[in-house]
């Protein structure tokens, strides 16, 4: 007879390693064939649809990022920290809300950057735009949204990182920025820039020359690929489950309307509401379709790119709890201020 009790610690372990985005894509079906048959095939159909809608700027996207990784591009990132300290603030705000580089991947090269001495300032900026938009996001955006929303939330980032850079080069020598770093900062990188230094050396535009950058390219279009796929068809799915759950009336009158309220709300529900960047993305198309005012579509997707988990570790492993603090509190302020502005114009 088997012990089954011999299985029940690998539960656990199991549990963390499976990807929660797939099997949230497998649930949805199941559970609504269970519990409303009628709207199964119907919330698939739609995914689908939408994701084939998607798939051009997907594929345009996934491939400039892997060529962007294959060449060695991201090295150019690193002159951004060099000269003085305005100009590494504008080109680490500039350079941060157009690069195609996670989060993770940039905490080694910007805790090397602070143990040398890097402002904190140029830093901030980065870390700041960094997240909220990227060259596969804006395509993405542009798609679903529209270029004029992509448009607005690129001027965002960038204008987030450099205020954000610029207030904390005017209170450097204030408690609230002196000694930012934990004194033994977390080491954190993607799995396949671990060990290296991916921001070493120079680009090398022809990258199909060389064996290693195209393997390099080819690793990249499959894990963008797929990246972006489940979690935009996770999205979709979630959005045909909004449209038909969610009264309109309701989001309308929470987020819907004129006025600093529903752009206040929207940059707190961006938080704790936000997936990712890319899967926010349908999300506020169904919202915006439900009644949510632009101002509040573009304070939630800014508040909530910021705080998402991958881009809030990456500040949090390597500073202390006031510098996060003061992350936080000034991304929160941007998405506001960017909501109000686009609420005016749109």
């Amino acid at each position: 007879m088997t012990d089954q009790s011999l299985s029940l610690p690998q539960l656990p372990t199991l549990w963390r390693r499976v990807d929660k985005a797939w099997l949230a894509i497998v649930l949805i079906p199941l559970l609504l064939a269970a519990f409303d048959p009628g709207q199964a095939v119907p919330t698939v159909v739609f995914a689908i649809k939408a994701l084939g809608g998607t798939a051009p700027f997907i594929l345009f996207a996934v491939l400039a990022v892997a060529y962007l990784k294959a060449t060695g591009a991201e090295t150019l990132l690193a002159r951004a920290f060099e000269g003085r300290e305005v100009r590494m603030i504008a080109l680490a705000a500039l350079l941060g809300g157009l690069s195609p580089f996670c989060s993770c991947q940039v905490i080694p090269f910007i805790a090397a950057l602070l143990a040398i001495g890097a402002p904190l300032s140029a830093v901030m900026a980065f870390w700041l735009a960094s997240p909220l938009m990227d060259p596969a996001m804006f395509l993405i955006t542009a798609g679903t949204l529209g270029f004029p929303f992509a448009v607005a939330k690129t001027v965002a980032a960038v204008g987030i990182g450099l205020a954000g850079g610029a207030f904390v080069k005017a209170f450097a020598s204030s408690a609230l920025f002196a000694d930012p770093l934990k004194p033994q900062p977390k080491k954190s990188c993607c799995a396949s820039s671990c060990g290296t230094n991916p921001f070493s050396g120079r680009p090398e535009w022809a990258f199909w020359r060389e064996g290693e950058r195209r393997a390099t390219f080819r690793h990249s279009t499959l894990e963008n690929a797929l990246f972006l796929g489940k979690w935009l068809l996770l999205a979709y799915m979630i959005e045909a489950l909004m449209l038909e759950y969610i009264p309109a009336d309701l989001v309308g009158s929470v987020l819907g309307g004129t006025g600093f309220l529903p752009i206040l709300l929207g940059a707190l529900v961006g938080a704790p509401a936000y997936l990712n960047g890319y899967a926010a993305v349908p999300l506020v198309e169904a919202l915006l379709a439900q009644g949510m005012s632009n101002g509040a579509a573009m304070s939630f997707m800014i508040a909530g790119g910021v705080s998402c988990i991958p881009a809030a570790v990456a500040v949090w492993a390597l500073v202390k709890p006031r510098v996060f603090a003061a992350y936080v509190g000034i991304a929160t302020l941007g998405a506001i201020v960017a909501g109000g502005i686009w609420g005016m114009i749109a």
